[in-house]
């Protein structure tokens, strides 16, 4: 939902007194504002953050001292009102994500929304079309698109350095069923488990990396955890041609985090989240390159957002691209949680695949 000709988003003169910058508001000031995302709004050339909300009143006070953020708020409607605010970041949990998306679309502003988009591709739909009928931007935090670690990988492909893709093996384990994931596997709040929060950065890059991914079948089940969400999925897929598998296992003793990108003349493996270095292998010939995050991981999307909207660049993580992740997820839930387009998660006692 980029807009296509890098023509400024045209901001409601009543409330664009700066010319060249975009003026944020987040909505969920928590955890991930903190370094991750927060800051770059401040950092990012062309942005400003003006206002912040949580419900909690002291924490979000104590969010816009500790920021220098100029206003607060704990209510957000309050924060989508404020004629200052050109643009809204929706830092929440997934399950108020569509809710808060579409005010901010009745408000005519763009919206930059925390991955996954929503809880069901349902959700997304919905969000899309409201901003697509006021022709507004709706972006999502997939972060990892602009990474330069991941660049190099999509720079390493575009060059032809392993050929033709031929082939996709993405698989992760964790132990993380012995720890406690608050929100993320709260279906009600999440979706579903760790796999919409953490397999949904894996699915996006590949399709940012090799293209679409289609012909997508799963499963998912509970093997080894207390909590009603899957902590296993098990993936089937084609993009790009090329034919795919990935596998999670959050219910592991051991942790593994690697991706295989096979050619006809070489490979390429990464992680997703591990700091372990990119690796390029043609016949003998071994290239090992450590490529360091940036201190605020999100800063260099929320610097493409801006530019987007301010007509410089276009951003490479819509709702269009992450409506795409959210559908490759539901087909491979249903079996566990069955139809996904309506409210599964009201209904535990009918999931197919839920342990009796």
């Amino acid at each position: 939902m980029s807009l296509p000709l890098l023509q400024p988003f045209p901001f409601h003169a009543s409330s664009q007194r700066e010319p060249g910058v975009v003026r944020w508001g987040i909505i969920g000031c928590g955890d991930v504002t903190e370094v991750k995302s927060g800051p770059g709004f401040r950092l990012a050339a062309g942005s400003r953050l003006v206002a912040v909300m949580r419900r909690n009143a002291a924490l979000a006070a104590d969010y816009a001292r500790r920021h220098g953020v100029p206003r607060w708020y704990d209510r957000a409607e309050a924060l989508i009102a404020d004629p200052e605010v050109d643009a809204v970041y929706i830092a929440t949990p997934p399950d108020s994500h569509e809710t808060y998306a579409l005010q901010v679309a009745a408000a005519g502003k763009p919206a930059y929304v925390e991955k996954p988009m929503a809880r069901s591709t349902a959700e997304c739909e919905r969000m899309i079309a409201a901003f697509t009928e006021r022709a507004l931007p709706l972006y999502v935090a997939y972060y990892r698109r602009a990474l330069p670690r991941f660049l190099q990988v999509k720079r390493w492909l575009e060059d032809g350095a392993i050929g033709k893709v031929t082939g996709i093996d993405y698989h992760h384990a964790s132990p993380a069923h012995r720890l406690e994931a608050g929100w993320r596997t709260d279906v009600r709040a999440a979706g579903g488990g760790l796999f919409l929060d953490l397999g949904s950065h894996a699915l996006d890059l590949i399709d940012f990396l090799i293209g679409p991914l289609s012909d997508v079948s799963g499963r998912a089940a509970n093997v080894g955890s207390a909590q009603d969400a899957e902590d296993s999925v098990i993936l089937h897929f084609t993009a790009g041609g090329a034919g795919g598998v990935a596998s999670w296992n959050f219910a592991s003793d051991a942790a593994r985090d690697l991706c295989r990108l096979s050619g006809t003349e070489g490979c390429i493996e990464y992680s997703v989240f591990d700091p372990r270095p990119l690796r390029l292998t043609r016949r003998t010939n071994v290239t090992e390159l450590e490529i360091p995050h940036p201190p605020h991981v999100a800063q260099p999307l929320i610097q493409s957002v801006v530019d987007d909207l301010l007509g410089r660049a276009i951003c490479p993580s819509t709702a269009a691209s992450a409506l795409r992740t959210s559908a490759v997820m539901d087909a491979a839930l249903a079996s566990y949680y069955g139809d996904r387009r309506t409210a599964f998660w009201e209904a535990p006692e009918t999931w197919p695949g839920r342990r009796r």
